[in-house]
């Protein structure tokens, strides 16, 4: 089974042919250029509606210059990444989409490469393995059965002069299966997927997902949950998934605090609790935090300081609309893992209530704050945000698994750690 990757999306894309390449009924091969020109796609002084370069070997690669990788993200970067299989140009929009084409298996060795480093331990490998199949055949089912003028919405869950909530979900590429940024699962292809032990861990666990019933399991993954799981509803659409609900981050079995309750949340996210993804280790660290992964440095708990005049500057423009001077950012709602599910702006010419994590998180920062776990104080001219986690928190915590993989818990073992009442079965 093929899965299609959505790459890069430009005016002029150049790229590398590394070895020969078939297209349109020419063999071609070394540098090339593609461009967008009268509504097509313009190659070898040519106009094409589609382009599709197939290779002659299963070793074939191509090169794709000016990468972005990190898309809003504070570590947002180009770079020039190889892949294998298939090389696909598109129209859309206005533009020229580069789509790579390539096995389900192929594609998972790069994208547990790319997600972390292939040092980590077999066990956790392969449940990562697991859950990066399970996502994307998940994915792929949602869409087939999603209508398609509904499948690039962003879905306004509250729109009123009061409150904005919204959720971004995964449903809105309608031209190729998953992206290759993380917004989906990062993928960079065989750029980093140079370690045999990747390999080995996709092999061994060849056609195996994660099902709760008959549905297989759409499973989340973040980088550090900051000690609690997150629950599904709370950061996408507001469906309960038995699978995905919270839990304590710790090998044994252990009380959830109540982190929906204010003072209960501040207590943790000030504190320093024991967990599995409390760890400075590393060893550990390495095997899940790339080389851009690891400038940053704080993840479990951290801080950030905004002047008042900062802080309102960047919620006026990140929100497109004019709060004046931030007066407090006021906590309404929060998730399970003590994430904030809706908070309240206080400005001195209106007030309103965003929502879900991901809102609050972009509306907070140049790009996204690490997590919407937070808490607040304003201190004469300035904000100081305390935090927890790194990512949404749904799911498998990777800095967590790799501890467990690290203390010689099996794959098994790790992936219903976090995935309550899931099976492990072989589909093909």
């Amino acid at each position: 089974m093929d899965v299609s990757i959505g790459i890069v999306r430009a005016q002029q894309i150049e790229f590398n042919l590394n070895t020969e390449y078939t297209a349109k009924g020419q063999t071609a091969n070394g540098p090339q250029s593609v461009e967008f020109s009268e509504g097509g796609i313009r190659w070898n002084g040519m106009l094409y509606q589609e382009l599709n370069f197939t290779p002659l070997t299963e070793d074939a690669s191509f090169t794709l210059n000016d990468v972005t990788i990190g898309n809003n993200f504070h570590w947002e970067r180009k770079e020039q990444q190889t892949f294998l299989g298939t090389l696909r140009f598109i129209v859309e929009e206005g533009m020229i989409r580069a789509i790579n084409v390539l096995p389900v298996e192929d594609y998972l060795v790069s994208v547990i490469s790319s997600e972390m480093s292939g040092t980590s331990s077999l066990e956790f490998l392969k449940a990562h393995a697991v859950i990066s199949r399970s996502w994307l055949m998940a994915q792929i089912e949602k869409r087939k059965n999603t209508k398609p003028e509904t499948q690039n919405v962003i879905i306004q869950h509250t729109n009123t002069d009061t409150e904005k909530i919204r959720w971004y979900d995964r449903t809105d590429h309608t031209l190729f299966d998953v992206c290759a940024d993380d917004h989906c699962q990062r993928y960079q292809g065989i750029t980093r997927a140079s370690n045999p032990i990747v390999a080995q861990a996709v092999k061994e666990t060849e056609g195996e997902m994660l099902m709760y019933g008959e549905e297989i399991c759409d499973a989340r993954f973040s980088k550090c949950c900051g000690g609690v799981t997150e629950e599904f509803e709370n950061c996408w659409e507001n469906v309960h998934k038995n699978y995905l609900e919270s839990k304590r981050d710790i090998a044994e079995d252990c009380d959830l605090p109540n982190l929906t309750i204010e003072t209960e949340a501040r207590k943790w996210i000030l504190s320093n609790p024991q967990s599995l993804c409390n760890t400075s280790d590393p060893h550990i660290i390495s095997q899940i935090l790339n080389d851009y992964d690891q400038e940053t440095a704080d993840f479990y708990r951290w801080k950030i300081t905004y002047s008042q005049s900062h802080l309102s500057e960047l919620i006026n423009q990140n929100t497109r609309d004019d709060f004046g001077e931030v007066l407090d950012l006021i906590p309404i709602e929060r998730g399970k893992s003590g994430r904030l599910t809706r908070m309240k702006i206080v400005g001195t010419k209106k007030s309103l209530i965003i929502g879900k994590e991901l809102e609050i998180r972009r509306v907070l920062s140049t790009s996204h704050l690490f997590s919407s776990a937070i808490v607040i104080d304003h201190i004469d001219d300035q904000f100081v945000i305390h935090g927890a986690g790194w990512g949404h928190g749904v799911g498998l915590c990777q800095i967590g698994a790799a501890v467990m993989g690290e203390q010689g818990y099996d794959y098994k073992q790790i992936l219903l750690h976090y995935y309550s009442g899931a099976e492990l079965k072989k589909i093909y």
